[in-house]
């Protein structure tokens, strides 16, 4: 439109057209907190990484001086040493951009409880433009990236061969719109609040982490296993003792006979998975039930030098002898849980018409020794049985059933395949590991959707498993993007609503 001639009014729709910008350059704080979600779950998930590169790089170094595995280890260590100095490089690079955008943003130091902490305009939108494309940080950083890229697949002939197609780290952008595509500093970084540019910044420090494990993995997996020879297996399996008094402890010891760890056993005992200890064997404890005699069965898989698996089974017997006095039993473990039925046996010396039974701190419903006990608040509980005038009273513990582990299709957080994570309808509560048959009804929650290229991160909220409300943001994802669950709240059979500590987040390849 035409400015008038008048100077006042000029003055007054300067002053309009600089309010209206200022106002359409205005980010949401609820969009600066989305970003720092996404930026602090990245970092959590480099940091994982990390722990399991460290984890890879003492194998490698071990099998460097196992001389059954030194002869491959020599080639290939090397070449996973290199892959680290890389990365470890460019993550240091992405470290110093981060701070020199904090600095380009009014960083400065305040004190928050006694402890000093940095502050910065977060909302800046100038900042990473005149870093990245006034002071031409962003094609720095560019061609670093396909310097590292380039000297990781040289490496080796054969990472080349295998990572040279779907290397996590690229320069490529996607299209914008009409198809059009903007270069890499123009997509990432023109006019993009600080707050957001450290989030993209560590999205490259999580490609490059993701890349250093792919391919130490593919080193480490160059050497193969240590094949060891055996003449005979047979399973080690044996009990503390074979006479126990209904309470007492009764200790199972199971492995393979002349075990390596090649042979990598898993041992079940009673159905229950038992991890090894330090001498290559399972050892579960359990308060015996019942009377008369029992078993426990031990059942172990293992993998036998040809690569082959293999099974072996044994039982073992023992005999739960009658006390003089009442007893009562657990059939499942030594507490009472909320919410669900509590199975245990109750034993008597005398005849069930001179047996009374009470309970404190619950209720007890049943007959004969076959009794069942529901609880419903946390705080002591007692069973008194009254054998022929004489009362016995045994305490017990109450707990609430464990927090389940919220899932989505196969996983429970982590990298995830893109296309498997789109296919997903529902978000669920599972209770693993646990003795009691219990189900866990997801009633809400929130996602954070993040894609690579779009600087707007979408929020769905959740009212009960059921992913359809959140289908449009599902059916957008592609490799690279980042899904992330919170405030997931769930019931469980004891009817008390709960909100998950730490649910997952996904990072989608």
């Amino acid at each position: 439109m035409a400015l008038p001639r008048e100077p006042r009014q000029k003055m007054i729709n300067i002053m309009y057209l600089v309010l209206t910008a200022i106002l359409a350059l205005n980010v949401s704080a609820e969009i600066l907190e989305a970003f720092k979600t996404v930026d602090k779950s990245l970092i959590n998930s480099t940091n994982s990484i990390t722990k399991s590169n460290d984890v890879l790089y003492k194998s490698l170094s071990d099998k460097l001086n196992d001389p059954q595995s030194a002869e491959k280890a020599k080639i290939w260590q090397p070449k996973a040493v290199q892959a680290q100095e890389l990365s470890a490089k460019m993550a240091t690079y992405i470290d110093n951009l981060k701070q020199e955008l904090k600095k380009e943003a009014d960083l400065s130091m305040k004190d928050v409880d006694g402890k000093q902490v940095e502050d910065f305009k977060e909302d800046n939108l100038d900042a990473s433009t005149r870093l990245f494309e006034t002071n031409a940080k962003g094609k720095e950083f560019e061609q670093k990236l396909k310097e590292y890229k380039t000297a990781m697949l040289a490496i080796d002939p054969a990472i080349a061969k295998e990572f040279e197609s779907n290397f996590p780290v690229t320069t490529d952008v996607p299209a914008g719109q009409e198809g059009k595509v903007k270069d890499f500093t123009s997509t990432y970084f023109h006019m993009t609040p600080t707050v957001a540019a450290l989030t993209i910044l560590s999205k490259f420090q999580n490609n490059v982490k993701n890349a250093e494990n792919q391919i130490v993995t593919y080193c480490h997996n160059q050497i193969g296993a240590v094949k060891v020879i055996y003449d005979k297996f047979q399973p080690i399996a044996a009990g503390s003792s074979t006479y126990l008094m209904p309470g007492e402890e009764l200790v199972v010891t199971a492995g393979v006979g002349a075990f390596n760890s090649a042979a990598k056993p898993t041992i079940s005992i009673n159905g229950a998975a038992s991890p090894l200890n330090e001498n290559g064997v399972a050892e579960r404890k359990f308060n015996v039930s019942g009377s008369g005699s029992q078993k426990v069965h031990v059942s172990i898989t293992y993998t036998k030098p040809d690569g082959t698996p293999d099974r072996l089974e044994k039982d073992i017997e023992y005999t739960v002898g009658t006390p003089g006095g009442a007893a009562v039993m657990l059939d499942k473990m030594n507490v009472f849980y909320i919410g669900v039925d509590n199975p245990v046996t109750i034993g008597s010396p005398t005849g069930w018409d001179k047996t009374n039974v009470t309970m404190s701190g619950g209720t007890i419903s049943g007959t004969g020794s076959k009794r069942t006990v529901r609880v419903t608040a946390i705080g002591p509980a007692s069973i008194t049985v009254t054998a022929d005038g004489k009362p016995s009273t045994f305490p017990f513990r109450i707990k609430r059933i464990p927090d389940p582990i919220i899932k989505v299709g196969p996983s429970s957080g982590g990298r995830l395949q893109a296309v498997i994570f789109r296919s997903q309808q529902f978000v669920r509560a599972d209770l693993e590991n646990f003795d009691f048959e219990a189900k866990f009804r997801v009633t809400g929650g929130t996602i954070y959707f993040s894609n690579p290229g779009d600087r707007s991160v979408k929020q769905v909220s959740l009212t009960s498993g059921s992913l359809g409300a959140a289908a449009a943001y599902m059916n957008a994802l592609v490799p690279g993007s980042t899904v992330i669950f919170d405030n997931i709240r769930v019931v469980g059979p004891d009817g008390q609503p709960r909100t998950i500590q730490n649910p997952p987040g996904f990072s989608l390849f």
